[in-house]
């Protein structure tokens, strides 16, 4: 049987892309630092996926176990030494730490020859992120592209935080999209048979980045200071959807000038991730989907990003920057990220750091690009 080694054994883990490597006939080990998480892991003999919406079913998951990377670093290896597929949900920051344990895998595979290179594969929400992988993976073992194949991925499915008591089982929307870039394989493509295999990914994870996750989080900030919990709560409310969609509508004017896509089927994606942002039956919050702040403000992500871009081209930014300004009052005390924004902008406020400073800190924008003034006039009346 084929095997995967999947790191981040969370919601997302369970719930969309092992689900994808399960059904696709995976042996599942599951690499997490989270002790209860991965001794249930090695308990259960199942779990079910519960997937809500218009066409509601449940996926039972077996074949899995799972191995603590903090306390078991070289069974890890062992398994990655012998493994078809290595998969990542971890979030964008932690891939550097986990490409330690991936080099000491590919090396243990060199050193039995295992036959064959191991296809890994980094499934977060940023672009190119198995590049990113890739570039630290070497830095720990330099012959890695002799034992595997890096290929980036474009994923999409909504998995919100989890009601208490349901163990393994995860509830998920009951849409998801897992892009994978074919350049790499060659004629060589994985069996993965739940995941879109494309020549070029670049268009489908700028727009699916510039559309689900702006959008997401552009609900989010809105419906945060709205005092909105509920992500479909949120959007229903007139105002905040006009927001949403008015944000939407920049990201589509670079998507459309950048890749060519037809006007009418950018809006009908649009309209296709709102109708999913609007399930009722998914409990998702505006808490979750805000968190990380800092990171959602950066240079190349889901604000910045597109807004740079709209302003090298001379074209209106007025609605990403509006969103930009309601991220500045996300304010969750459970989230760490948000704890340190705050900290920054009272520091600002208080006069112990000066505005061209934060301005650069957040956005990574320089001075002379046609976008600073205007984040850093929208940052500067977050502080007034």
């Amino acid at each position: 049987m084929k095997k995967a080694v999947h790191f981040g054994a969370g919601n997302i883990g369970r719930g969309f892309v092992g689900v994808i490597l399960n059904e696709a006939g995976y042996e599942l080990v599951f690499s997490d630092v989270a002790a209860p998480l991965i001794d249930a892991l090695n308990t259960e003999e199942s779990y079910t996926v519960h997937e809500v919406g218009a066409d509601p079913k449940d996926i039972t998951i077996t074949n899995f176990r799972g191995i603590n990377s903090a306390e078991n670093p070289d069974a890890l290896a062992e398994e990655i030494a012998t493994a078809d597929v290595v998969t990542t949900a971890v979030g964008p920051t932690v891939l550097k730490f986990v490409a330690v344990n991936i080099a000491q895998g590919l090396q243990k595979r060199a050193e039995l020859g295992t036959p064959g290179k191991v296809a890994v594969m980094a499934c977060e929400n940023a672009i190119n992120a198995t590049d990113g992988l890739a570039e630290e993976v070497r830095k720990h073992y330099a012959a890695a592209d002799e034992q595997a194949i890096f290929a980036n991925t474009a994923v999409d499915r909504i998995v919100p935080n989890q009601a208490p008591g349901q163990g393994l089982d995860v509830t998920v929307e009951n849409y998801y999209e897992w892009a994978v870039e074919t350049g790499p394989f060659g004629d060589d493509v994985p069996a993965i048979n739940g995941a879109t295999w494309v020549e070029d990914l670049a268009p489908y994870i700028t727009r699916k980045l510039f559309t689900v996750n702006t959008g997401h989080a552009t609900l989010a900030y809105f419906g945060a200071q709205a005092g909105i919990s509920k992500i479909s709560d949120a959007l229903a409310n007139d105002e905040i959807r006009a927001k949403v969609e008015a944000t939407l509508a920049e990201t589509k004017d670079l998507i459309v000038r950048r890749f060519g896509f037809e006007p009418e089927v950018q809006q009908t994606y649009i309209e296709k991730i709102l109708s999913r942002f609007a399930n009722k039956d998914l409990p998702d919050t505006t808490d979750r989907v805000g968190r990380s702040p800092l990171r959602k403000i950066s240079r190349n992500e889901r604000f910045i990003g597109p807004a740079a871009d709209l302003a090298e081209l001379g074209r209106p930014t007025d609605a990403l920057l509006a969103t930009v300004a309601a991220l500045l009052e996300f304010d969750v005390a459970e989230d760490p990220e948000a704890v340190s924004l705050q900290q920054t902008l009272a520091e600002l406020k208080a006069g112990e750091s000066d505005l061209d400073t934060v301005t650069a800190q957040l956005t990574g924008l320089d001075a002379e690009h046609p976008l600073y003034a205007g984040v850093r006039t929208v940052i500067a009346a977050r502080v007034a």
